[in-house]
């Protein structure tokens, strides 16, 4: 049987083309400056060059500092990178958008992004530079419509500033009303515990990519991210993935990136530990089977790591 031909690059519906293995850079603690420079360095070396992080992660400052490094050494050059970042929920309002997205590109010392999404549908209220700002316990939310602020992300397109826009956390029926307005190239949670059939379904009818932000099923979150007994096992752990990978001689983790790179997935798995990164980048190497993949589809549970309930009440939350 013919082995699936599995692309290293992936063309969004503008044209441009990512890296189909990103370095995600998100952390649930923070890490310390040096960790996060010292990941995106040695992910570069390891050959990577799809970058993802965020406003929110308060990490763009080092994560510049250490594409500037490689670039100053002639290893890198800003048209070999790609880029991505994402508008957060405070800077929603028309006037804020410019301002979120400046704020990244001078703490990245970059010019432009490749790519630049909405991070989450619902937004929040603006209270200086709080990220979750409260009052009395309670998160305050904004009634910014997403198709409004989708607007805003098409004028920072225009301007030039950003390559390309798209979305993150949002719903199917959300990202079909977006499309009445635009194609837009999403970043989604997906793993075989939340595979998302129709979310996949919905993309490759309408020409639109995917990323996996996580799609080890985020297991270094932090104790108040856990969920007790709705948690499940842990997805590298899990005795179907760790069969898999015995047969192929590969890792748990290889065998997770491969099953969605396989699909046309981007993925863009996090870790801040060298030897983690490289062996990352080993995912071209091997195929699954079909009986490997319906396995893992098998897995599906619809159980999501990252939901944001505190905002649940909002009539745009997505996760309902």
């Amino acid at each position: 049987m013919e082995e699936p031909q599995v692309s290293r690059s992936i063309e969004l519906s503008d044209g441009s083309l990512m890296p189909a293995l990103g370095l995600g850079t998100w952390k649930p603690s923070p890490l310390p400056p040096s960790s996060v420079q010292g990941a995106v360095e040695a992910a570069i070396a390891a050959g990577y060059r799809h970058i993802d992080t965020a406003y929110s992660y308060n990490n763009e400052v080092h994560i510049g500092k250490a594409l500037r490094s490689k670039m100053q050494q002639g290893i890198i050059r800003r048209q070999d990178m790609f880029i991505v970042s994402k508008l957060w929920l405070t800077h929603h309002a028309a006037e804020d958008i410019p301002v979120c997205l400046d704020k990244s590109l001078k703490d990245l010392q970059l010019d432009y992004l490749d790519l630049y999404l909405v991070h989450f549908p619902v937004g929040l209220k603006k209270m200086g530079d709080e990220l979750f700002p409260k009052k009395d316990g309670k998160m305050l939310t904004s009634d910014i419509d997403y198709v409004d602020v989708w607007r805003g992300m098409e004028a920072l397109q225009a301007s030039g500033k950003v390559r390309s826009i798209g979305v993150s956390n949002f719903s199917v029926l959300q990202l079909q009303r977006l499309l009445a307005l635009c194609r837009a190239p999403p970043t989604i949670e997906l793993h075989p515990y939340l595979v998302q059939t129709e979310m996949i379904e919905l993309c490759k009818s309408k020409n639109i990519v995917l990323t996996a932000f996580s799609p080890f099923g985020s297991p270094a979150r932090p104790p108040e991210l856990l969920r007790g007994e709705t948690d499940p096992l842990r997805l590298l752990e899990d005795p179907v993935v760790a069969d898999i990978a015995k047969k192929h001689r590969h890792s748990p983790a290889q065998v997770l990136l491969r099953f969605h790179v396989q699909q046309g997935v981007a993925v863009i798995p996090k870790s801040d530990k060298p030897h983690h990164i490289l062996e990352n980048t080993k995912i071209f190497d091997f195929s699954l089977t079909e009986e490997d993949m319906r396995a893992l589809r098998g897995l599906d549970r619809g159980w999501r790591s990252c939901l944001l309930e505190e905002v649940k009440s909002h009539p745009y939350y997505p996760f309902v």
